[in-house]
């Protein structure tokens, strides 16, 4: 193919060579309707990828037209609508050349979602099981929205949802885990991470700087606080939940927990700790904030109610489908007190403008129809066989294990036979053979710290066969060789 061999001036860089315009070869021969957009498009990702280089002199426009076998105007009005977005520049008698301004284009898409590359056997816990997706009932679901009037859908929403979800939420909570749900409170958020975001920026504007969580606790709430520019208390536990004696001496006024299902310890709060952590929310005038995170999810016996139908004033309900459908739905929510109802509003409309209206009105639906209710009941049935399956395989592979906190969720603690530790080669031995684990000792600073491993095991995403599976991989990977092994 004939190029461009024109002498460039002195300091800019050389003609083009014949690969670069390889690259322009499929364009030509796109249909006549969308050739020159083809070869527009063609020509940008040259000198965006650095085919074409900075400095770069490009053949005369009758010269390229005759190589590609096109018409001269669509090559000149190629080369003029590059010059205008600044990727060519030309000047009168002196030719068109390849910006200096273009950089190249980044590299490969990364996936950055958190999964161990190459793991055998994947134990850490919070990961519920995409296998059990209501794939069929959601499409049938969002087709009968997509059928109906969706013109009052379609546009700027509410920023606290759409106002059927909410009354919808508003009932199903209310039924299922005993709140007070005004659907006026109700703000429906992507997620509980985006709902503990919300409440840091507001309660950073009414002048608090620090946040209590809970010790051990879930390592995303202080990282969450942190990016609202709040500080955060790590406050510890005994039996009955959040220990009241350090949250009063920490002079914290609020304070982040999981009474339903503490993580990751597994314990619920009692009824004497409830009432003790509402009696401290008022006197200091400060808030609890409760994350529900998998609330529904209990095995032995009818879940305990939400910590919000004793104080709404008081607790800040969050809670998502995460568990329960998928994570990447993005679909929480939020019941907030009055006082705080219209900051939490505002910060919610400034920051996204609200949820997509379209899977709100999928979730509404959802919901309204009984396919929710039927979904948690699937749930719960495969994750209570889950449960039951690694506790049997831990007992079978590693006698002695204690496994500790209520039935309930979607993970277990193990406290493991001391003849497996220390932790450390324990966790080493299971990292080298493939195998994704999470000690107790990552989810904060209390407890004990004698050597003995203490494993957070998930279940819910693995089949028994895999949990098995898995828990025979880790007995064989780390044998015990200590005391008595």
């Amino acid at each position: 193919m004939a190029v461009s061999e024109t002498n460039p001036p002195a300091g800019s860089g050389g003609s083009v060579g014949t690969a670069a315009w390889e690259l322009l070869v499929p364009a030509a021969a796109a249909p006549a309707r969308g050739r020159g957009r083809a070869l527009r498009s063609a020509l940008r990702e040259a000198v965006r990828s650095g085919r074409l280089a900075a400095g770069t002199r490009l053949p005369a426009s009758r010269e390229l037209a005759a190589d590609l076998g096109v018409s001269r105007g669509l090559v000149t009005e190629a080369y003029e609508q590059l010059t205008a977005e600044g990727y060519l520049r030309s000047g009168r008698g002196a030719g068109t050349w390849v910006s200096d301004a273009v950089r190249a284009a980044a590299g490969p898409v990364r996936d950055l979602a958190p999964r161990p590359p190459g793991a055998r056997a994947d134990f850490r816990p919070g990961t519920p099981d995409p296998a059990l997706f209501p794939s069929a009932a959601w499409a049938a679901t969002y087709r009968s929205v997509l059928a109906g009037p969706v013109a009052g859908v379609l546009g700027y929403p509410d920023p606290r949802g759409l106002p059927a979800l909410r009354a919808a939420l508003a009932a199903l909570l209310a039924r299922r885990r005993g709140v007070a749900a005004d659907p006026e409170r109700l703000v429906v958020c992507s997620g509980v991470a985006q709902a503990t975001t919300l409440l840091g920026f507001v309660l950073r504007g009414r002048g608090l700087r620090t946040v209590g969580t809970e010790d051990p606790g879930s390592p995303d709430h202080a990282a969450l606080l942190a990016s609202a520019g709040l500080g955060t208390v790590p406050l510890p536990l005994d039996a009955a939940g959040l220990a009241i004696g350090p949250l009063v001496r920490s002079g914290v006024r609020a304070v982040l927990t999981t009474p339903a299902h503490q993580f990751p310890s597994g314990i619920a709060y009692s009824a004497d700790r409830r009432g003790e952590l509402l009696d401290w929310a008022r006197s200091v005038d400060g808030f609890v904030l409760e994350d529900d995170y998998d609330g529904e999810f209990r095995y032995d016996r009818e879940p305990v109610g939400a910590l919000q139908g004793l104080d709404p004033e008081r607790v800040v309900y969050t809670g998502s489908v995460s568990k329960s459908l998928a994570p990447g739905l993005r679909l929480g929510w939020l019941l907030a007190p009055r006082e705080l109802l219209d900051d939490i509003v505002e910060r919610k409309r400034t920051m996204d403008l609200g949820n997509p209206s379209l899977d709100q009105a999928v979730l509404a639906d959802f919901v309204r129809s009984g396919g929710y209710d039927r979904q948690l009941r699937r749930c719960q049935r495969a994750y209570r066989e889950r449960r039951n399956a690694l506790v049997a395989a831990l007992d079978r592979h590693f006698p002695g294990t204690e496994v500790s906190g209520i039935a309930a969720g979607l993970h277990i603690i193990a406290r493991l036979p001391a003849r497996y530790g220390p932790e450390p080669r324990f966790l080493r031995r299971a990292a080298e053979a493939g195998i994704a684990l999470r000690p107790l000792t990552a989810h904060g600073t209390a407890g004990p710290r004698d050597g003995r491993v203490r494993l957070v095991l998930g279940y819910a995403h693995l089949t028994p066969a895999r949990i098995a599976r898995g828990v025979s991989l880790l007995a064989d990977a780390t044998a015990a060789t200590g005391p008595g092994g």
